[in-house]
């Protein structure tokens, strides 16, 4: 399947409709390995081999994540999904947009933000549009540009999922999500497993799934792989968020590593689940 870049999703009307965009970098190899970064807080984790977090910058402080509630946004109604995916290496991060404010999914390695700005730029919006950060996992590849992007965005609330929230540092707090919580009418998914704190982030009105490591994308491209074993803490954890997943039937699949997927989707998902 050619490499995907800016895709339109419209919802029916029963459904309502918004507008999404979706900022990602190429698919690492298919086994989904996570690369360092040096903004992730070290973490010690005995047992797992997932790469090691090096230290914060000595100028960054560290914030303690907190527990106040996710914020929200009403939903708007009839207007079309978009997303795009932007080329940064070895893994994918995400920008969804509505009504011009702007979520971002993961920030990449370090150095990141100067691509997430020009993806941005793409779709009209600068930083002051982005009002949302969500780390799916406290991995150095999806947190290594957290002190940049809150930085370029002053405004921004950053999230992270209650397991991995000690192990990131921040320039300031980052809001805890637990399963159930909504950020932008955008449904938080505990997927635990690739580490204990890893969420996804699932759009019901679009049926668009961010999997981060939960899901990824397979070796051969439209297909999806579950949490890599080489990189996971607790597959039979992720084998069951894999499962949770698939009961959401998503249309499109916008993995950490990986290939998006947006052809049979919830049907690949479904015999990935049925399959462990």
């Amino acid at each position: 399947m050619p490499q995907l870049s800016r895709r339109r999703f419209i919802a029916t009307a029963s459904k309502g409709a918004a507008s999404i965009a979706i900022l990602g970098v190429a698919a690492c190899n298919g086994a989904g390995g996570d690369a360092t970064s040096s903004t992730a807080a070290p973490t010690t984790n005995p047992g797992t081999s997932a790469p090691p977090q090096s230290t914060t910058n000595a100028t960054t402080s560290t914030a303690l994540a907190t527990s106040a509630p996710p914020a929200t946004t009403a939903p708007t109604v009839g207007e079309a999904f978009v997303w795009e995916r932007v080329n940064l290496g070895n893994v994918s991060a995400y920008i969804l947009e509505r009504s011009g404010e702007a979520v971002l999914v993961d920030t990449g390695v370090g150095g990141s933000a100067g691509d997430i700005e020009e993806a941005l730029g793409r779709l009209g919006l600068a930083w002051g549009n982005l009002g949302h950060v969500i780390l799916t996992h406290r991995h150095g590849d999806h947190v290594g540009s957290i002190d940049a992007v809150l930085a370029a965005a002053p405004d921004a609330t950053g999230y992270i999922g209650e397991g991995d929230a000690a192990a990131v540092s921040a320039p300031r707090p980052l809001t805890i999500l637990n399963d159930g919580d909504s950020v932008f009418d955008l449904q938080i998914i505990e997927t635990p497993g690739h580490t204990p704190g890893s969420i996804s982030v699932f759009d019901p009105v679009g049926g668009v799934l961010v999997s981060g490591d939960a899901v990824l994308g397979g070796a051969e491209p439209g297909s999806v792989a579950g949490a890599s074993p080489r990189f996971s803490e607790d597959m039979a954890t992720a084998d069951r968020s894999v499962v949770a997943l698939a009961a959401l039937r998503p249309e499109a699949i916008l993995p950490g590593h990986g290939e998006p997927v947006d052809l049979d989707a919830a049907t690949k998902l479904a015999e990935l689940a049925a399959s462990l």
